[in-house]
């Protein structure tokens, strides 16, 4: 598992489209599997589940990235990438979930 989290400044919803738009684009088998927006008074959450196949561990990953931000507030920014081992008991061969992430990195 790899994770991201950073402070974001500027509009929301260009953010959030930047995002899809990026991790879609950057990937021939990236997929986005799931999201979900909601808001309370001035409070706003938007959850992005995202999945690709890593050649580096011949498995699928799956990128979850989390905005928020209250008002004018910075937006705050997770994410977190978890599938890329191949191991039963312990976690091997990660390297597909931080190449996902780098992607976002990336983009920010």
């Amino acid at each position: 598992m790899a994770k991201l989290e950073k402070r974001l400044f500027g509009n929301f919803d260009q953010w959030i489209g930047k995002i899809e738009e990026g991790i879609l684009n950057g990937s021939k088998s990236a997929s986005l599997e799931e999201y979900s927006d909601f808001k309370s008074g001035e409070a706003r959450c938007s959850v992005r589940v995202f999945e690709r196949y890593s050649y580096t561990g011949s498995n699928r990953v799956s990128l979850s990235v989390t905005l928020f931000q209250n008002g004018d507030e910075p937006i705050y920014l997770s994410a977190i990438t978890t599938g890329g081992s191949q191991a039963v008991f312990f976690k091997i061969n990660t390297l597909g979930e931080e190449a996902f992430l780098d992607k976002l990195r990336e983009l920010l």
